[in-house]
């Protein structure tokens, strides 16, 4: 493989000294961008976007083309998993993803099984060998999964954006039948993560986008402790070069503590938390990605500015940050404006490096 010519975002994952404060955006290739709206036209749906490999690396590349940003991030879903699992994923127009074979039951649990990554997610492994060749060595990969809390609210519910009345009355009467749901899961989320850094990612990130509709014990019963499991299980180094690994649960803050303790290299933060609090909070064992709203990018790029200068002061002098989000960026932001905010990044942030 080509030696990186920018691993700037790799070097703030693992705290080591950089000279500005790196900078992507989770949601980076999506709806905001008209030449990916092209793409997905061509596509002719959603799914066929990410499974096939010249299009999941075509607009993996269109943020890069558009903008300086420091990582490159597969462009795929979370919810790959619990397709290759038989759970029959397919996307409503506007109403987002639903699954045909929902699980909610001993007997639709217990006939889960770890699927076969190079079969059944090859599609996605191939994107991350053509995305790292025609990257070339010009920003890092970043792979990615859900958390088996996230993923299996989704299989249990059947869709998004619920109430997770149905999960949680399986966690508190069932909680053996969710953790065999959750160990599968994590099991498969370990094999799939490890798979894309052979395959080329230098980095990987867990998103665990429902975390934080969980109480306190139970979030550390059903999601941190799956979370920690498959940290402790990648691949941590790969052709002599560390492999950094992220983890970010939306709502999160309360648990910031036991999160930088699981053995991830970097935890992402959401907007609700002060980023120099967070710092304080994990006393430098982790490094940090964040952590601005995602609907300051629907201002102006006065304001975005004021934000970013904002976030960099609070997180302060010294390594360690990786500017990004809160969440993912919102279809309806403005392209023009997130150039404010990755320029107002590279501008502002030297002066925190020296």
């Amino acid at each position: 493989m080509t030696a990186l010519k920018n691993d700037t975002f790799l070097r703030a994952l693992l705290r080591q000294p950089t000279d500005y404060t790196p900078v992507w955006m989770m949601r980076q290739a999506g709806r905001y961008l008209p030449e990916y709206r092209a793409t997905r036209k061509n596509a002719g749906s959603f799914l066929s976007l990410c499974k096939n490999t010249d299009f999941a690396t075509e607009v993996t590349m269109q943020p890069l083309d558009r903008y300086p940003l420091d990582a490159a991030i597969l462009f795929s879903d979370i919810l790959t998993v619990p397709d290759a699992m038989g759970l029959g994923l397919y996307f409503v127009e506007g109403e987002g993803p639903k699954f045909e074979r929902p699980v909610r039951d001993a007997a639709a649990i217990h006939k889960l099984h770890v699927p076969d990554i190079a079969t059944d997610l090859g599609y996605v492994t191939d994107a991350v060998s053509q995305i790292r060749k025609t990257l070339d060595g010009r920003v890092p990969l970043i792979g990615f999964s859900g958390s088996p809390w996230t993923l299996a609210t989704y299989m249990v519910e059947g869709q998004g954006g619920t109430d997770f009345l149905t999960i949680k009355k399986m966690a508190y009467a069932e909680p053996a039948l969710l953790h065999h749901l959750l160990d599968i899961t994590a099991q498969t989320v370990t094999l799939y993560l490890n798979a894309q850094i052979e395959a080329g990612a230098q980095a990987v990130m867990i998103f665990d986008s429902w975390g934080g509709a969980l109480s306190h014990n139970a979030y550390r019963e059903f999601s941190l402790a799956y979370m920690e499991k498959i940290v402790a299980g990648l691949i941590k180094q790969r052709d002599g070069s560390p492999v950094p690994s992220i983890v970010f649960t939306k709502g999160g803050a309360l648990w910031l503590e036991t999160q930088a303790a699981i053995g991830a290299d970097a935890l992402g933060l959401d907007w609700t938390v002060d980023i120099g609090e967070a710092r304080k909070r994990v006393g430098g064992q982790v490094a940090l990605q964040g952590n601005m709203d995602p609907a300051i990018l629907l201002s102006t790029p006065e304001a975005i500015e004021k934000e970013v200068a904002s976030i960099l002061a609070s997180y302060g002098h010294g390594h360690g940050h990786v500017f990004n989000l809160g969440h993912g960026i919102t279809q309806h932001t403005p392209p023009e404006n997130a150039e404010a905010m990755i320029k107002a990044v590279k501008a502002l942030s030297p002066q925190y490096h020296v």
